[in-house]
């Protein structure tokens, strides 16, 4: 492993397990001051592009969203190099006009998980990162200009919407689905929080390519969301996710991806570097990077 390659990085969810067409293809079995994470973190090359990908829940999906090893993935996906990182998702849409097999790049999150480590920070070392644009604006856009150039022929792209998080893993009720509509979110899922804030505490690049599976449970007149018509879109979305991240990697190539988020302890960092011990002091150096 050589820890001066600067990876692009693509997080698998429900559905993507391989990302295709890698070469010099190796599987590291990392370990992490906070664990080991979901599997093995696969890099190998795009044409020339250096990439890092990991299956969200383990190939084979293994682990409900309250089990993924949240911190354990993104410290061991910043110590393989990944500055820029593409998390792909499934969700439910809450409104009407986001429908099953839409695409959507949410530019803020409703967390309202119960059960995670949501920080690198504590145990003596303290930092407050900025969450007002949780995810990174540039890398966005660089995302939407790559389903463009893809050029998928009946899929939409919704370029902003607020995402709710919920701890999961069984769905929402009716009440719980209609509550997320008044407060404004327009996608649900159980994965994104604290993966974004932990991205940022790494100083990573984060979006999100969201898949829209169903409507969730709001509307009282369509059937409930359920997991085998979640898995049947998922099985259309995850190829048409791979078109498009692939398409993203070759431009994040050709063009490196300049973000504020890659100085985002520049600030935040409270205590001194000069006080940490030599372990927390190697921790952070990671984050640093």
């Amino acid at each position: 492993m050589n820890p001066g390659i600067e990876r692009i990085g693509i997080l698998g969810g429900s559905g993507l397990y391989d990302f295709d067409g890698l070469v010099d293809v190796t599987e590291h079995a990392l370990d992490t001051p906070y664990g080991k994470p979901s599997d093995v973190i696969v890099t190998g090359r795009l044409g020339a592009a250096e990439v890092a990908f990991l299956a969200r829940h383990g190939r084979g999906h293994r682990l409900i969203p309250s089990e993924v090893p949240y911190r354990a993935n993104l410290y061991a996906l910043k110590s393989l190099g990944v500055r820029s990182l593409l998390a792909i998702s499934a969700v439910g849409s809450l409104r009407e006009d986001i429908a099953p097999l839409d695409l959507v790049l949410p530019d803020q999150f409703l967390d309202l998980t119960r059960k995670r480590e949501s920080t690198f920070f504590g145990d003596g070392i303290v930092a407050h990162v900025s969450m007002a644009e949780p995810t990174c604006a540039a890398l966005r856009e660089r995302t939407a200009q790559a389903f463009e150039a893809v050029a998928l022929p009946g899929v939409r792209l919704h370029r902003s919407s607020t995402y709710a998080c919920i701890e999961g893993p069984a769905f929402s009720t009716r009440a719980e689905s209609a509550m997320l509509r008044t407060l404004g979110a327009d996608i649900v899922g159980m994965t994104n929080m604290p993966e974004a804030r932990l991205a940022r505490e790494a100083q990573m690049a984060y979006a999100t390519l969201a898949l829209v599976t169903d409507f969730d449970c709001w509307d009282a007149a369509r059937e409930p969301v359920s997991a085998e018509l979640a898995i049947a879109n998922l099985m259309h979305n995850a190829l048409v996710a791979q078109k498009i991240a692939a398409a993203l990697i070759h431009t994040l190539h050709a063009q490196p991806l300049q973000s504020s988020a890659h100085q985002a302890l520049r600030s935040a960092l409270v205590t001194p570097l000069d006080r940490l011990s030599p372990a927390q002091r190697q921790r952070v150096d990671v984050l640093l990077r």
